[in-house]
């Protein structure tokens, strides 16, 4: 996994907590005909909603931050079509005790629809909600750490994605809807309570999921209009699901080598149990 960059320990003091002083915070650019961004979020504490912006605006940012701790990150390299925006604590990325009532910053970031986007998002002691349907997202990398995350698409992306790379610490994710994302590939990795993934959408082609997880729950929803291969590294006794047909390790739906679109998932992993809901 890769290394975090920021670290965010959480302790709940039984004493008075000291006051807040919460500030606002907006930022935004211009859409100048720029054809690409790469966009990097890092949010250390508080609750992150990104959702796709204006054609006429490349990015904004509204923020309502803890200016005791934290300071807002707001960035742009105009050569490079380059966004950092977020918030990261004073002195800059380091370890950082708070309580988890000092968390109560909130940011809202829009990121326009027009160019091609790769995304980068690190989180700390967060609850996000990402919603990518509809934006040009060409590759995707997200970092999680004792975060509560779901990433939606809710809209098919406008265009081929290459990669979706999901990292998790002790945190709780759900992917929605990947089959919209049209990511070619999808790695996900980590030690998490709980994962949802929904491989529904509107598929344009096969797709390919790497899950190296220890996870106590597993739940994937998978479409019936494609083929579907399960590739395990071990031997799950109570993994028998509807649907799927067992050959040695690996489980197929009956017609899988003849279909048009293909589901392939390579399943590395410690999991307490999987729970498999097929979906139209």
């Amino acid at each position: 996994m890769r290394a975090a960059g920021l670290c965010v320990a959480l302790l709940c003091w039984a004493g008075a907590l000291p006051a807040q002083t919460m500030r606002p915070f907006t930022t935004f650019r211009q859409l100048h005909g720029e054809n690409r961004l790469a966009a990097r979020l890092e949010f250390a504490a508080g609750r992150l909603r990104v959702v796709p912006g204006t054609v006429t605006e490349l990015y904004r940012m509204t923020l309502a931050y803890d200016a005791d701790r934290f300071v807002p990150l707001s960035r742009y390299d105009a050569p490079e079509n380059a966004a950092t925006l977020g918030v990261e604590p004073v002195g800059g990325p380091g370890l950082r005790v708070v309580s988890r009532h000092q968390l109560q910053q909130d940011a809202v970031v829009l990121l326009s629809p027009q160019p091609d986007l790769t995304l980068d998002v690190s989180l700390g002691a967060v609850e996000a909600d990402l919603d990518l349907g509809g934006l040009r997202l060409t590759e995707l990398r997200l970092e999680a750490g004792a975060s509560r995350s779901v990433v939606r698409f809710s809209q098919p992306n406008a265009i081929r994605c290459r990669t979706a790379d999901i990292s998790a610490g002790a945190a709780e994710v759900s992917i929605l809807k990947i089959g919209n994302s049209r990511c070619d590939q999808v790695r996900i990795e980590g030690g998490i309570g709980r994962m949802t993934l929904d491989f529904g959408g509107a598929w344009t082609g096969s797709q390919r999921a790497e899950l190296s997880l220890a996870v106590t729950e597993l739940r994937l929803r998978l479409p019936r209009q494609a083929g579907v291969r399960i590739t395990m590294d071990r031997f799950l006794a109570s993994f028998e699901p509807t649907g799927l047909v067992r050959r040695g390790n690996v489980w197929e739906t009956p017609g899988y080598e003849q279909a048009d679109r293909r589901l392939d998932l390579a399943l590395k992993t410690t999991v307490g149990g999987v729970r498999i809901d097929w979906t139209n």
